[in-house]
């Protein structure tokens, strides 16, 4: 790759209209590949258990994923500032491509789930560095909102196409090419990124040494409590869970310590002490757990507490995901028009909130178009938090440190959705299997318990029908309609507190100081072709 010498003009003069509409389209083809592979492939799990043979690692093929993506991404946003953001996007590319062939030719689980781990790496390189690509593209804050909508947009196709892509793959031609879909995509992304999308740094001297003890120290705090969470809802010993949290806490400690005194840290403490960015970074917190506690668990509501089909339950929650690009396009003919635009976090937080809070209240009589019309309002609140989160944390970061920043907010987000899928699984497990447990007993038929305290007896049909064969005498399908009203039950508990933990969120969208997009941000030093 050739390189033209400095240029120390301004960006919009070093590059065209044609250079930068080319390299955004590349964007655009990296963040539908990682779309993609994280909605199809959920659909086709089914299908790889029962070809593999390997049931107890189900876990581990999202878990790899998300254990390597977690602990890249704000390693790579700091060395994506040091060095810019090119050569990193154009090895994530090679990396997620390659891994979702070693994926798709997997002979067994391990092989999977190793593959996944490597797909997760270049997962975490491609967040970390491609959102953080724009504003180095378009430093000029009313031009770069425009052009955020062609990732926003791209982003919700693929999550509106993903679930079913992956099944029509599956059915059709087999589970491998839900993985191998990848390969095209990758190709097309990488040629337009390697073409047209330029190097850029904002420092004008030489990169310094990656801070390898805090990238250490960030892959045990984040590993380890990525596997607390994880096991958490799966009831693993309590003295396993709390070694891990105490681990994960001692990480934590130790890496504040550590970055305080370490000449180039790599996640830099001004920043998590910076007044306008700690809130931003407390909010992307609060906005994962929400997300994914709602995403997660209304599909579950759907299918086994209503007893609707799988199509019939993704119908229901998928104008959550087309809202959020719709509401993401909104926000961005909006926002810069506001004088105070950071009172749309409010806004957004407010409705997803109350998304949330109505969830708590829908029941299988429940009329499917008030459902759809709720699951839109969220969407279109998650359209106007998601979209400003990172154009303020971008707009309020050091330009020396917009990688960091804009890794940090991605990683919070994740470790948000983390805890959001681990702790709302406890509690519904908890509740349910109480409420379970006190129905049988008071009918005196606690015989059942292990068959109706699984919400898998109420999905599975092949489960399904082994418990009405084995209850045949007892009124199986008055137990399995009880059983199904308490989940649900289970799940609005769940939902309130969703709300709740939600509304916490005004308290920080308080203490976000004006942001003026108006302006310019500073030009980077060097721009290579």
């Amino acid at each position: 790759m050739m390189n033209s010498p400095d240029f120390s003009h301004t960006l919009p003069s070093a590059l065209d209209f044609r250079q930068r509409l080319l390299a955004m389209l590349g964007l655009c083809c990296v963040l539908i590949m990682v779309a993609l592979d994280q909605t199809v492939v959920g659909t086709a799990m089914p299908t790889v258990v029962a070809d593999l043979r390997g049931f107890s690692l189900y876990a581990w093929v999202g878990t790899s994923y998300l254990l390597t993506s977690v602990i890249t991404v704000p390693i790579f946003g700091k060395l994506g500032d040091d060095h810019g953001r090119k050569p990193f996007v154009l090895t994530a590319i090679v990396l997620f491509t390659g891994a979702s062939m070693l994926c798709g030719l997997a002979q067994n689980m391990p092989q999977l789930v190793m593959a996944r781990a490597l797909q997760g790496v270049g997962g975490g390189m491609l967040v970390a560095t491609t959102f953080a690509c724009v504003p180095d593209l378009f430093p000029h804050t009313a031009e770069r909102l425009r052009w955020q909508v062609m990732l926003s947009a791209a982003f919700g196709l693929a999550n509106a196409i993903g679930p079913s892509l992956g099944g029509f793959l599956t059915e059709y031609l087999g589970w491998r090419w839900v993985f191998f879909v990848n390969l095209p995509v990758g190709v097309v992304s990488l040629w337009f990124v390697w073409r047209f999308l330029p190097v850029i740094r904002h420092s004008a001297r030489p990169p310094s040494r990656l801070d390898w003890q805090g990238a250490a120290l960030i892959a045990l705090f984040l590993g380890s409590l990525q596997l607390a969470v994880e096991w958490l809802p799966q009831h693993k010993p309590p003295l396993l869970l709390g070694g891990l949290a105490v681990f994960s806490l001692s990480a934590l400690l130790t890496l504040v310590w550590w970055e305080k005194r370490s000449p180039n840290p790599l996640l830099p403490p001004s920043m998590l002490s910076h007044r306008g960015l700690a809130p931003l970074f407390g909010l992307s917190l609060l906005m994962g757990f929400g997300m994914f506690a709602v995403m997660y668990y209304a599909p579950l509501m759907f299918q086994a507490g209503f007893g609707l089909s799988p199509n019939q339950a993704g119908l229901l929650v998928t104008p959550l995901v087309v809202f959020i690009t719709i509401g993401s396009m909104l926000n961005g003919r909006i926002v810069q028009r506001l004088r105070h635009p950071t009172r749309l976090l409010a806004l957004g937080l407010l409705m997803f909130a109350l998304t949330a809070a109505l969830l708590s209240r829908v029941g299988p009589a429940t009329a499917h178009g008030l459902i759809i019309a709720n699951m839109m309002m969220g969407g279109l609140g998650l359209g106007l938090l998601m979209p400003n989160l990172t154009i303020f944390v971008q707009q309020l970061a050091p330009r020396q440190q917009l990688g960091v920043a804009t890794a940090m907010l991605q990683s919070t987000r994740m470790i948000g959705g983390m805890l959001g899928t681990a702790l709302m699984g406890v509690v519904v497990s908890h509740q349910f299997q109480q409420r379970v447990g006190a129905m049988l007993a008071d009918r005196q038929q606690a015989q059942w318990l292990h068959w109706l305290a699984d919400p898998q007896t109420l999905l599975n049909p092949d489960i399904l029908a082994q418990f009405r064969q084995a209850a045949a005498a007892a009124q199986p399908d008055a137990l399995l309609a009880a059983a199904r009203l308490l989940l649900v039950d289970a799940i609005h508990f769940s939902q309130w507190l969703v709300a709740v933990i939600l509304l916490l969120g005004l308290w920080l969208a308080r203490k976000v100081p004006p942001v003026e997009l108006s302006g310019s941000a500073p030009s980077p030093v060097s721009v290579h072709d």
